[in-house]
Order: structure tokens, then C-alpha cells, then sequence
């Protein structure tokens, strides 16, 4: 069966030939494992990314003896149904807004450098989990060393401007600082490739403070002045004003469903959903179960928008977010 790899997995790919650490290479493969197409002909190519990992994670522990415990403060790993990282000057409200949406610890001070390394949290968006990291402010235009592997490999960039203060100053900064490290922000995973070859890295920008005094002028001056390649979302960490809406769209960009499991005669599980890349079939689903599943699998029953409520359907059915699904073996 053809592999039928997606531009997501060819990305992934590539960031890991640039990669230089054993933790940034773990990251690339963890990313490249989490985009690869889950079927039977990408089987064998599943297995060598896992045992890659398994290898590299062997030699950094030996290294780490060796070297008396030495690891990549930076490395932060995956969590949920994809990993949001924040990124943003000193000041504009990254760590309050994870603060917010997450029950992360993070240290909300009015002054700068209170994150001096990558704090992570989940939030939700509905019943979906979804990892973000709070991550060191940009400042003149450039990373904290070791930070750009954890921004190449991130699902998302959360870029945040400070809508109180002068916001598009802060923006330049932060392409100014993924520039400098070769990437360039895309608003989805379906803008064409950047023309200056730049690693694209889908971004969200939001600007935070809303509801401080002036702000409304601000975002206005903002939107006039700013190159508009993404569009700004106004939020307030502090209020919550559109936090729900941002998490929304990341929802969305990530390109995943969710789908919930039913025993045969018993409600469905709807606590804990599958997430599975959009586009995935009921065979996609088995295998989550377990990998051997897809192979004993003689029909499922289907619950959702797509179907008739328990419409019996094969195995290479596409799965719609909130479907319900029986699997029959």
C-alpha cells in the first residue's frame, strides 16, 4: 500500500535534517510521528520513527550519565491534541493569558524576564486538550538561545503583541527573531510556501489588553500599519474577551477530529475522545485501539453528521469531529 505521505510529514521531515541537538532530533521525530498518515502502508515507516526515538532518548540517557545529567531545558514534550507555543516581547501578557486557559504555573509579574524557561499547561477547547507553552520573551529581535528548536517544532506559534503599548514594534521583533532562525509565519497549513524559503510555521496572532485604556486606537492604528500577513485577534488574558474564540481557531488549524468510542449495547464514552488527524477512517480509529484492530474489524456502527444514527459502515469510512463510533470485530 502507497505511503501517500502528506506536506505536513515532507515539512517535519526536513526540520529534522536541520536539526543539531539529540532532544531537537527527538522533537522533529515525535512531530513527524504525530503528522504521518496512520495506515497500513505507513506502517514500517511508523516503526523506524519510533525505534529512531528510542535509540536517541537511549544516548541522551547515556550522555546525561556521563555528562552528570545534562539535558535541553528547551525540549518540551508533546502533549495533547497539539502544542501551542507562545511567543511575544517582554510584557505583553503571554504568561498571563496560559495563566488563564490552563492551570499551569506560571509567574504573572509586571516586569520583564519572570519566564526563563518554556512553562507548559493544557487547555481546552471543549472537550479537546490542547498544550501550551509559555515560552522566554523576544528580545531585540532575537531568540533566547536554545528556543528556536522548541518554536520550529511546535504545532502552532501563538504570537502575541501588546495592544496597550506599541504593539507593532513588538511584532517586527518576533519576525525579526524567527527570520533570524529561518522561519516565516503562514496563516494555515494551505498558504503557499514562503518565497524566501523560510521554514512556514502556521501563527495565530493575537493582540492581548484589550481592555486597557487606548487599546481600541491602538489596534486600529495596528491594523493599518502592520504588513497583514496574519490577522490580529484581539483578547484580554485579564477579562478572558476572546480567548474562547482563539482556541476555537487553533482547534481548527490543527486539523484534527475527535471522535468518541461506544461499546456494543452501552453509551458512549464521551469524556475521553480519539483525536485523529482530519481525513482519518474507522481503521484509523481501530488502530488507536489497537494496532492489530483494523485487521479484525468486520464493521462499524456510525453516530454523527455524516451518517444515520447507527448507520453500519466499513472500515474505510471518513470519520467528521463528534462521531460516535461501534467498532464490530
Amino acid at each position: 500500500m502507497p505511503a501517500n505521505l502528506t506536506p505536513e510529514y515532507r515539512k517535519a521531515e526536513e526540520a529534522y535534517r536541520q536539526a543539531t541537538s539529540s532532544d531537537e532530533k527527538i522533537a522533529c521525530l515525535e512531530h513527524t510521528l504525530r503528522v504521518i498518515p496512520k495506515h497500513k502502508g505507513t506502517d514500517h515507516l511508523q516503526a523506524d520513527l519510533k525505534s529512531r526515538i528510542a535509540k536517541l532518548r537511549q544516548e541522551g540517557a547515556q550522555g546525561r550519565k556521563k555528562g552528570g545529567g545534562r539535558r535541553d531545558p528547551f525540549h518540551v514534550a508533546p502533549s495533547g491534541a497539539g502544542q501551542v507555543v507562545l511567543l511575544g516581547t517582554p510584557n505583553v501578557g503571554k504568561s498571563a493569558i496560559v495563566k488563564a486557559v490552563t492551570k499551569a504555573h506560571v509567574d504573572v509579574a509586571p516586569y520583564p524576564f519572570s519566564t526563563t524557561a518554556p512553562v507548559p499547561g493544557i487547555a481546552y477547547h471543549e472537550d479537546v486538550p490542547i498544550q501550551l507553552v509559555d515560552m522566554p520573551p523576544v528580545m531585540e529581535g532575537a531568540l533566547v538561545p536554545g528556543a528556536a528548536g522548541t518554536i520550529r517544532m511546535c504545532d502552532i506559534v501563538l504570537l502575541v503583541v501588546d495592544l496597550s503599548d506599541d504593539c507593532l514594534e513588538g511584532y517586527e521583533a518576533c519576525l525579526a527573531a524567527m527570520a533570524e532562525k529561518g522561519m516565516c509565519p503562514v496563516a494555515g497549513p494551505d498558504d503557499p510556501m514562503p518565497e524566501s524559503g523560510d521554514y512556514p510555521k502556521i501563527t495565530v496572532l493575537v493582540g492581548n489588553k484589550i481592555d486597557a485604556d487606548g487599546a481600541a486606537e491602538n489596534l486600529e492604528a495596528f491594523r493599518e500599519l502592520y504588513d497583514r500577513r496574519l490577522e490580529v485577534r484581539p483578547i484580554s488574558a485579564e477579562t478572558g474577551e476572546g480567548l474562547k474564540g482563539v482556541l476555537a481557531e487553533v482547534f481548527d488549524l490543527l486539523r484534527v477530529v475527535r471522535v468518541y468510542a461506544k461499546r456494543i449495547n452501552q453509551e458512549p464514552d464521551l469524556k475521553q475522545p480519539f483525536i485523529l488527524p482530519r481525513g482519518s477512517t474507522v481503521a484509523d480509529m481501530a488502530r488507536e485501539v489497537h494496532r492489530d484492530l483494523p485487521e479484525q474489524l468486520k464493521f462499524a456502527k456510525i453516530w454523527g453528521a455524516n451518517a444515520f444514527p447507527g448507520q453500519q459502515v466499513q472500515s474505510d469510512f471518513a470519520l467528521t469531529d463528534k462521531d460516535v463510533v461501534e467498532l464490530h470485530t
